[in-house]
């Protein structure tokens, strides 16, 4: 790690060099370690460092970007020159206005430690408490331990300078019969706080009880989603409409719905780089601190995330959601939350008679993005409920379901909480109980 100064210095000398008429830098330096696992026995470890010096050079209305990962005096210059050269090259943007300025930046904490300095025989030791979980039940276990620490800094001409270290550590695991499968997975900027046995133990259990699985034939169904299958809808939900450009570029659920009920009454969702409970990041790729943005509030589409290029069209501030330049896509929200309810699973299990148990989905693919149509695949624990009981293990389904449609139709919402990773950043999420939810076709595992 190089540390504020380190990369301050390093910045510093980038904007020296530049030219243009605004400059702006952008440092990534990561650390990131993986120890992956198949057929119970750990099969590979491997460790990456490096570092990238994105420059973005505005001529005029002319954007350029170029990057190296050579900290070299040379190639410093370099890659300073090469970003004005391209945005001389460009045509005009006539949407560009300016390079963001400095304005206060909170401090978050999202560095531990315990995950920077894990060691390969650390995470060898937790995967083997999960290996040998599966030996025990004649399964067999694959998946990965990764731990990584990262630091991110931007500058910029105009007197911006933003600093962030953060760690994250993941493990995953499937646990395998011969006919059945089962997932558990947990993300946490502290390695210390993930527990390996509780994951191992979780996905033994959906294993063994999904074995000799059944056909259940398409249809609408109650479902239980846990919060596996809850990360993955929402994360497409922010990818279809919560940015801004997709608003302005009207191919955002969102658009034309300001203020107006587009899910239940108990659904909230918003997105805050503050949150100690997320994967907490204090600014955007442009130096903008983050601010907390409601996107559906008790059910009322409220906003959409801005970065300095959108916010600019409509007059407004940027809502520090920016990405790394070059970006055709516009902002997105990096930490995403939706609001924790007042059930838990074992009551919402005793409420429905007859139904599905949604481990977790995967292939989920848009199919009308305006609808938020969605089409994907049950995986690693789908079960058949009756009697608010499970009775067995099912082949998965595709489903094919609009997720405002699903949140439109909310029974029960879990009062705890699982963080897991995004596209971008993190998404902490409840289990729910949605009352309809189609499937349109079955597998034959």
């Amino acid at each position: 790690m190089l540390g504020s100064r380190g990369m301050k210095a390093i910045a510093r000398r980038v904007l020296e060099f530049s030219r243009a008429d605004q400059t702006e830098v952008l440092l990534g330096n990561e650390q990131t370690q993986l120890t992956r696992f198949a057929n119970s026995h750990i099969h590979q470890n491997v460790a990456e460092r490096n570092i990238q010096v994105r420059v973005r050079a505005i001529s005029g209305k002319k954007v350029g970007v170029a990057s190296t990962n050579d900290l070299s005096t040379f190639a410093l210059q370099q890659v300073t020159d090469e970003a004005l050269e391209i945005a001389q090259l460009q045509p005009d943007n006539p949407e560009f206005q300016s390079l963001p300025g400095p304005r206060p930046l909170s401090q978050v904490h999202a560095f531990t430690q315990a995950t920077a300095d894990c060691t390969p025989e650390l995470r060898a030791r937790a995967v083997g408490v999960i290996c040998s979980l599966a030996k025990e039940n004649h399964l067999l276990a694959s998946g990965f331990f990764t731990t990584s620490s990262s630091e991110v800094a931007v500058a910029n001409s105009l007197g911006v300078f933003a600093y962030a270290p953060s760690t994250l550590a993941e493990l995953v695991t499937v646990i395998m019969s011969d006919d059945s499968s089962g997932y558990a997975s947990a993300s946490s900027i502290d390695f210390s706080s993930i527990d390996p046995e509780q994951i191992g133990r979780e996905a033994v259990d959906k294993a063994l009880r999904s074995r000799q699985p059944r056909i259940i034939e398409p249809g609408e169904y109650t479902v239980i989603l846990e919060e596996y299958a809850v990360a993955t809808l929402l994360n497409y939900l922010s990818y279809l409409g919560f940015g801004a450009l997709a608003l302005q570029e009207g191919r955002s659920f969102m658009a034309d719905k300001f203020g107006q009920h587009i899910t239940g009454e108990n659904i909230h969702i918003w997105d805050d780089g503050l949150d100690k409970s997320g994967l907490p990041m204090p600014f955007d790729f442009e130096g903008v601190p983050k601010q907390r943005v409601d996107l559906i509030s008790a059910g009322v589409a409220q906003g959409v995330v801005y970065d300095s290029s959108t916010a600019g069209k409509e007059g407004k501030e940027s809502t520090g959601h920016a990405l790394p330049s070059p970006n055709t896509f516009g902002p997105l929200p990096g930490n995403l939350f939706l609001k924790a309810g007042d059930s838990n699973k074992d009551s919402m299990l005793a409420q429905v008679d007859r139904g599905l148990w949604v481990t977790r989905f995967h292939y989920v693919n848009p199919v009308h993005p305006l609808t938020t149509v969605l089409t994907g695949m049950t995986r690693d624990g789908t079960f058949w409920i009756e009697n608010g009981e499970i009775q067995y293990g099912v082949k998965n389904l595709r489903f094919t379901q609009s997720v405002l449609d699903a949140l439109s139709n909310v029974r029960a919402i879990s009062s705890q909480t699982k963080l897991s990773t995004g596209f971008y950043g993190g998404v902490r999420v409840p289990a729910l109980c949605c009352g309809q939810f189609a499937f349109t076709g079955v597998t034959k595992f």
